[in-house]
């Protein structure tokens, strides 16, 4: 099964302490560093393989209260609101199409721009689309974790050509830990289900 996106892990060293929500990880976190490990602690959130940090000062009462903070919603400003839609964070870019792309765009629902959004979405949010995320989350995990480790480039090759029993073969002799994790966050994109379709990136 694949990871919760909004769950994260935690290693010290190649060894899994903790993977979970942010708050219990957070808390195991902590009681490792108290007592002592002298391996890197490092914590990973299992939808993006990113690296995050958490601040761990203070009592294990003070790190969950900073956690809550940052899971609560934003407050919508204050006062009255202008005329118009809010602003969503839209960056504008170039975006170059044929005229026959143009004009199917332009006889859409809302327009070009809402067009392009929808159909973003949709593939982002379909099967294929979560199965990239997926192998672009373990290529993250293992280049920030085993990239020394023997058989990583050929290992991240393997990955991206979506071919699963070489990425077993090559990730065969890291340690259990690692290994189970890449394998766990890549899944869905090497998945037997999958093994028929086009290589992409």
């Amino acid at each position: 099964m694949s990871p919760a996106p909004s769950n994260c892990t935690a290693f010290a060293g190649d060894r899994c302490i903790a993977s979970g929500d942010r708050k219990a990880v957070a808390l195991a976190v902590k009681r490792t560093l108290a007592w002592g490990e002298d391996k890197p602690v490092l914590i990973f959130e299992d939808g993006t393989g990113k690296q995050i940090d958490f601040d761990l000062s203070g009592t294990p009462a003070q790190v969950l209260g900073r956690l809550s903070l940052e899971e609560e919603p934003a407050e919508p400003p204050a006062g009255p609101r202008g005329r118009g839609r809010p602003k969503l964070g839209v960056v504008p870019r170039e975006v170059t199409l044929l005229p026959r792309h143009w004009e199917w765009l332009s006889g859409q629902p809302g327009g070009a721009s809402v067009a392009l959004r929808k159909l973003v979405e949709a593939a982002s949010r379909g099967p294929e689309g979560k199965a990239r995320d997926g192998r672009d989350a373990a290529y993250r995990f293992i280049a920030a974790l085993a990239g020394d480790f023997p058989g990583f480039e050929e290992a991240a090759r393997a990955l991206y050509a979506r071919d699963a029993a070489a990425f077993e073969g090559h990730t065969a002799g890291w340690a259990s830990d690692v290994r189970a994790h890449a394998r766990r966050l890549a899944g869905g994109w090497l998945a037997p289900q999958a093994s028929g379709a086009s290589n992409g990136a």
